[in-house]
């Protein structure tokens, strides 16, 4: 749990549930993630990360309890809170028609950026993710992997201090997730927040410092993940995994 150092993510009591009351219901959760630390949220099938994570981006509204992203509250979706946070969620975010740079210019300037500065983000970006000989073709022609990478850099184009990745490698080849991780693994160096959350978790294993499992909307242990494997006596992230929510089939219905 977070001992020392400015929070990126503070969580208070959070309350929520959908107005069908189906799916995942979360009651008084907290949950606190340090400034510049790879935070890794990982549950079963219909545990509520995904839910928790819209909830972090303002995308839902909670029923009660505080949210706020390094002091700020995210009840207020102000552009304060918005420039913050990038977000790569599991569904593509894109318009598929366009390019990579149209699709870079439209996001880049609904989060604020001058066209100076969409030009050189986007340049950089599509040469970091390797995109740079297709940055005028049309996204919907794609493999899989490059549409994640423009996923990605829609994600990132306005440098936000925390990041929020849903599934960010989810169908792609083993070169793709590679470098994905590898230049996720360079924004935190350079000070970025990540909260992650997959369900590859051999990858999650070598990006994460600290985890949280969640479960039936509950968070059911946090700490380091060289504490949790030590204190539960497990090999791995998937054994600890396996070992905290069980074996059983899950429906996400």
């Amino acid at each position: 749990m977070v001992a020392n150092g400015e929070l990126a993510v503070n969580i208070e009591d959070l309350g929520f549930h959908y107005p069908s009351n189906d799916g995942v219901v979360f009651s008084g959760l907290n949950l606190k993630v340090r400034k510049g630390e790879r935070f890794g949220l990982f549950g079963p099938n219909g545990a509520g990360k995904t839910t928790l994570l819209s909830l972090m981006t303002g995308l839902l509204s909670a029923d009660s309890g505080t949210i706020t992203l390094l002091g700020n509250d995210v009840r207020k979706k102000n552009n304060d809170v918005n420039k913050l946070i990038g977000f790569v969620p599991q569904d593509f975010s894109y318009y598929q028609e366009l390019s990579p740079v149209e699709n870079l210019e439209f996001f880049g300037a609904w989060s604020g950026l001058t066209k100076q500065q969409i030009k050189t983000r986007t340049d950089e970006l599509l040469h970091i993710l390797g995109l740079e000989n297709v940055r005028n073709k049309q996204v919907d022609k794609f493999s899989g992997g490059m549409k994640r990478r423009v996923n990605l850099a829609i994600g990132v184009i306005h440098n936000p201090a925390i990041l929020i990745l849903d599934e960010p490698t989810v169908g792609v080849d083993v070169q793709t997730r590679h470098a994905i991780i590898n230049y996720l693994m360079e924004l935190n160096k350079n000070g970025t927040t990540l909260i992650y959350t997959s369900h590859q978790l051999s990858e999650a294993e070598g990006l994460c410092e600290e985890v949280a499992l969640i479960d039936v909307g509950k968070i059911i242990t946090q700490d380091s993940l060289t504490n949790l494997l030590k204190e539960h006596r497990q090999d791995s992230l998937e054994d600890l995994f396996l070992s905290l929510t069980g074996k059983e089939y899950r429906n996400d219905v």
